[in-house]
């Protein structure tokens, strides 16, 4: 199995001189783990969910060359392929490929989330940007009464927000 570290510096490598990426993923990872641990998650799922933390946003780049635009609905387009080629130059196995690949495209998507992979990273993710984000920060009761369902990340929201 490919080491997770090696991602970390790949994805260092591709948002190089960005430190606001770079920190970003790695919160969204920091989180994830936090969750996935509280919520007592697989070793399976917690690959899968690692490895789409560390890359969910590998799409941001490509988008704001592409749109001149970030927005989510870019990023789940532009991002699998990416994240597609660095998981396979890394060795990581097909059927983990697909599946993070399923969740970086549905990230910001946040009807019909299925599987607990799924959920943390979508929770990871707005635990980060609720702290990064002012239009985040203002609506952050609605994220928290419409996307948090895990306990842990319900009260990870209660320690950083309330």
């Amino acid at each position: 199995m490919p080491k997770l570290g090696h991602l970390i510096a790949k994805m260092t490598q591709y948002y190089r001189g960005d430190p606001h990426q770079i920190e970003h993923f790695l919160k969204v990872y920091g989180y994830a783990v936090a969750i996935a641990d509280g919520e007592q998650l697989p070793p399976p799922t917690c690959e899968v969910l690692y490895t789409a933390a560390v890359l969910h946003d590998v799409g941001c780049k490509v988008s704001v060359q592409k749109y001149g635009s970030s927005a989510g609905p870019h990023q789940e387009k532009e991002g699998p392929p990416i994240a597609r080629a660095m998981l396979q130059e890394l060795g990581y196995k097909e059927p983990l490929i697909q599946r993070v690949c399923y969740l970086i495209g549905h990230h910001h998507t946040y009807r019909g989330i299925g599987g607990d992979d799924y959920q943390v990273l979508v929770e990871a993710d707005f635990l980060t940007n609720i702290g990064e984000s002012e239009q985040y920060y203002r609506s952050r009761y609605t994220a928290l009464e419409n996307i948090f369902r895990t306990p842990t990340g319900i009260h990870l929201f209660g320690q950083l927000y309330t």
